[in-house]
């Protein structure tokens, strides 16, 4: 769950920041996307969303595209995948019914075949938590099979607090290079090699060039997370894991860290902390189509 606590997936945070994630998606990419759709004479859309967690983007993307769909999950943890399952709305806004089926897969291992009769792969805060040969992969059997990808919510190593800080800027620095670290904690999705270099705030760029190579159309958009007092919990929450990871790979901070984050939590009980955490939503088309 690349925003924060890398490793620390539960229904808690995931439930946390599920409203977060909605006012931050780029919904106008969902205009090309549709466009892209309304050529498809195959009907139900199959749509199949990787580290699915509890459902979100099932929650939020399904009622945004015309229906009926039919909803592939994958994720590593069957708690979640029934959650997911069981949360997507029945029905799309223009009536169309919407089912589901959950696999618990290795989702590096997906190939072209594996995608053939795909409408759309889609996934939220994934991309970062991958490594290169994986998101090149990923690219190529999309590219492969002809279908459209919606990446949304990667961590692009921006934060900006108000008010600043001395010590913003060093906490950034050292959460980034853990993003990038070796892939050994758990991650939404069943990936081999856990050994692996994490991608983390370099994922969105890796990605736009992989699809692009793959010959597929890339489109960017900015989706940052903006959260305020309405916004507490999910920031004390975010604090905590941005801290933590940040002087797990530097452990010179872990002196000033603790008074910093005291003084960060205060403020944002006060209500006085605003935060600006940068994401990038990606979608790529098939060329021509």
């Amino acid at each position: 769950m690349s925003t924060a606590v890398a490793g620390a997936i539960s229904p808690g945070w995931l439930e946390l920041r599920e409203d977060a994630d909605a006012g931050a998606r780029a919904a106008d990419l969902l205009g090309p996307l549709r466009a892209h759709l309304a050529g498809r004479a195959a009907r139900p859309l199959v749509v199949r969303d990787l580290g699915c967690g509890t459902g979100s983007m099932g929650r939020w993307l399904a009622g945004r595209l015309p229906g009926p769909q039919h909803w592939v999950l994958y994720d590593h943890d069957p708690a979640l995948l029934a959650l997911a399952a069981a949360r997507l709305p029945g029905r799309t806004a223009d009536g169309g019914a919407v089912t589901a089926e959950a696999h618990r897969r290795d989702i590096a291992r997906l190939r072209a075949a594996d995608l053939a009769g795909t409408s759309l792969v889609t996934a939220s805060a994934l991309l970062d938590l991958l490594t290169g040969p994986e998101v090149t992969g990923l690219a190529q059997a999309c590219a492969g099979a002809g279908c459209p990808a919606l990446l949304v919510l990667s961590v692009v190593g921006r934060v900006e607090l108000t008010p600043a800080d001395p010590l913003d800027g060093p906490i950034a620095e050292a959460f980034n290079a853990h993003q990038r670290r070796s892939r050994g904690t758990p991650v939404p999705v069943t990936l081999p090699r856990p050994t692996s270099r994490k991608l983390g705030p370099d994922a969105v760029d890796a990605a736009a060039e992989a699809f692009a190579r793959a010959g597929m159309v890339v489109h960017r958009r900015p989706s940052p997370w903006r959260l305020g007092p309405a916004q507490a919990a999910l920031t004390a929450e975010w604090l905590r894991g941005w801290v933590r990871y940040a002087v797990e790979q530097r452990p010179a901070l872990a002196v000033p860290a603790g008074p910093y984050l005291r003084r960060r939590l205060r403020q944002c009980a006060a209500g006085e902390l605003r935060a600006v955490i940068g994401h990038e939503d990606l979608l790529a088309l098939p060329a021509g189509g």
